[in-house]
């Protein structure tokens, strides 16, 4: 057993996860929600096929969405965000990321690559302040002393954040207006958390003492991490000491597996990773993988711990 050591990770916006989990069993979106915005997620829908050279409309949403997870960043040619020409920049973010998730490395806007683009995924960076770690997050071989060992790798944050020693014990608190459906998924998140980690968690009694604390939010929460409506950004947190934790209200969430609904113990597992200082995994089987499929649920796996 690997033990999280608390070098944690600035992930997912930790921002509270108040969710305001509705048990939402239609897979259709309200249009209130969805008309709030118009998605990245949804403009890269009509974009296959684009390849630099190319001037498209509703690129720049594209550019933005880039920007968004550390991709592409222009600097200050920042003018160039809101044009819709495929420049060179973005051809090499395109490129990055199709790196970062296995894809073909070609710079054009192929079904794989707009697929990946358009999963409902968490909020935070997978490149931040320019550090690219996602590529790493898979497990290599060590051959020392002529035995063959597998060795999980799973990263932290740059800089590594953690907790104190003084602090392994981590108190957490859900908002009044979270629905009480909510709070045992959390708490059985948290406790295989505690069973691969040095880390021990327990509700505080009142939210005040909370380190970590969870709330459900919607679109501009004033943190400089929106959400973006239905079916985009599912959730946020910080890394270490930072513990906030917001889940997106627009959303359709669900305690356990339901079709065309998002799970919360897999997102709550996802999102304390990023509270224990762990940064997103490119292994598509880990529990900090970015990206998730509508009714998926997953559980710890041997590259996150």
């Amino acid at each position: 057993m690997v033990m999280i050591y608390s070098k944690a990770i600035s992930l997912f916006s930790s921002t509270l996860l108040p969710l305001v989990l509705l048990p939402l069993l239609s897979c259709a979106t309200s249009p209130e929600t969805h008309n709030q915005k118009k998605l990245a997620f949804e403009c890269s829908k009509n974009l296959r096929g684009y390849r630099h050279g190319k001037k498209i409309k509703d690129i720049h949403d594209l550019k933005k969405y880039l920007e968004h997870f550390g991709f592409l960043n222009y600097g200050c040619l920042n003018t160039h965000t809101n044009d819709n020409d495929f420049d060179e920049f973005l051809e090499s973010a395109v490129k990055t990321y199709q790196h970062n998730y296995h894809l073909n490395v070609s710079g054009t806007l192929d079904t794989q690559t707009v697929s990946k683009m358009t999963m409902l995924r968490c909020g935070v960076a997978d490149i931040i302040n320019g550090t690219n770690w996602m590529h790493y997050g898979k497990k290599r071989h060590d051959y020392r002393h002529g035995l063959l060992h597998t060795v999980s790798h799973y990263s932290f944050f740059k800089d590594s954040p953690k907790w104190p020693a003084s602090q392994y014990h981590l108190t957490y608190g859900v908002l009044q207006s979270t629905p009480v459906e909510a709070i045992d998924p959390v708490a059985r998140a948290f406790k295989t958390w505690a069973a691969y980690s040095q880390f021990t968690f327990s509700q505080a009694e009142t939210l005040a003492d909370a380190k970590i604390k969870i709330r459900s939010e919607r679109m501009d929460h004033r943190d400089g991490n929106p959400f973006d409506g239905a079916h985009g950004i599912l959730a946020l947190a910080f890394s270490p000491t930072n513990g906030r934790f917001r889940y997106n209200v627009d959303e359709q969430w669900s305690v356990g597996a339901k079709p065309c609904v998002v799970e919360l113990e897999t997102v709550a597992l996802h999102e304390i990773g990023h509270h224990l200082g762990l940064e997103h995994n490119s292994i598509k089987e880990a529990i900090m993988y970015p990206l998730i499929d509508d009714g998926a649920t997953k559980g710890l796996h041997a590259n996150d711990i």
